[in-house]
């Protein structure tokens, strides 16, 4: 009987040594409670006592976290709508806050953090073009809010590290998709009116060209030609003078001929003349 008895106290005494140990690993940050109150917070790590039965302990993830949240939709200094997907590096930084906050949920502590991250990029974006905030430096533009990011969320036990943002995208059912789209539009109708306009430029600098080199081709023909003309006349005179010289009666037969052909050469002509005109000398007969 004493034996059972010795051993189940010795059972006993390992069961509340075992009940009063805990570990927190080098990851890890913990805090003690004390029927419901925190008795100690910010427990480093390594091996640890308790209060058994009394005393219980909450273990916490002390690494960095990624706060992922939905994409948030915000409006430019001109109204313009847009899409900004972001997260958020954090780490607990007062387990006693942290818990107080959040009762030590990380789904609830992310809930929380998301809105004040998102209302303090909203006071940023607001006063930024769509320009200025798609072209821009985000990096200044998140510089600017992890200082006041984290006096919001102190009161959350939390500390943001960094913040990033992956993406701004127009919605497709904003306004700013249809005034890119017609502005596109508007710039390649710009763009082809200019080249037409190139074009009729070019058109109209070619046909000018090409008018005034046929104008002086046809006036370099003309002049050659009337020079043809000319030399043509002048060997044609030559050779009726040289000829009429040489014998000229036949040359004054000849000349009279010439002109009844060009008097009569349609045969509708009509030519008065008295009979003892000498235009009609050689039509005469010698009987």
């Amino acid at each position: 009987m004493k034996s059972s008895l010795w051993i189940g106290l010795a059972v006993a005494a390992l069961l509340g040594l075992l009940g009063s140990v805990y570990v927190v690993r080098e990851d890890q940050t913990a805090m003690v409670l004390n029927l419901g109150k925190v008795v100690r917070a910010d427990i480093k790590p390594g091996l640890h006592f308790k209060v058994p039965l009394v005393e219980s302990v909450r273990v916490f993830d002390r690494r960095f976290q990624v706060l992922d949240t939905a994409p948030a939709r915000y409006f430019t200094a001109e109204q313009k709508d847009v899409s900004v997907d972001f997260f958020a590096i954090g780490r607990i930084s007062d387990v006693r806050n942290y818990y107080r906050a959040t009762g030590g949920d990380a789904a609830l502590a992310n809930a929380r953090l998301a809105p004040i991250i998102t209302d303090s990029l909203r006071n940023q974006i607001n006063s930024r073009t769509l320009q200025q905030l798609v072209s821009g430096d985000r990096s200044e533009l998140i510089a600017n809010q992890l200082t006041g990011i984290n006096k919001a969320v102190k009161e959350l036990g939390m500390e943001i590290i960094d913040l990033r943002i992956k993406q701004i995208d127009l919605p497709t059912d904003s306004q700013v998709i249809n005034d890119v789209y017609e502005r596109m539009r508007a710039q390649r109708k710009q763009e082809a009116a200019k080249l037409r306009a190139e074009g009729e430029e070019q058109s109209l600098t070619i046909r000018a060209q090409a008018d005034r080199d046929s104008t002086v081709l046809v006036a370099e023909a003309e002049r050659d030609a009337q020079q043809l003309r000319g030399a043509g006349d002048a060997e044609a005179a030559r050779i009726y003078g040289k000829a009429g010289s040489a014998d000229p009666s036949f040359y004054a037969f000849y000349r009279s001929l010439e002109a009844y052909r060009g008097s009569m050469t349609d045969g509708n002509g009509v030519i008065v003349l008295d009979k003892n005109d000498p235009f009609l000398q050689y039509l005469k007969s010698d009987r």
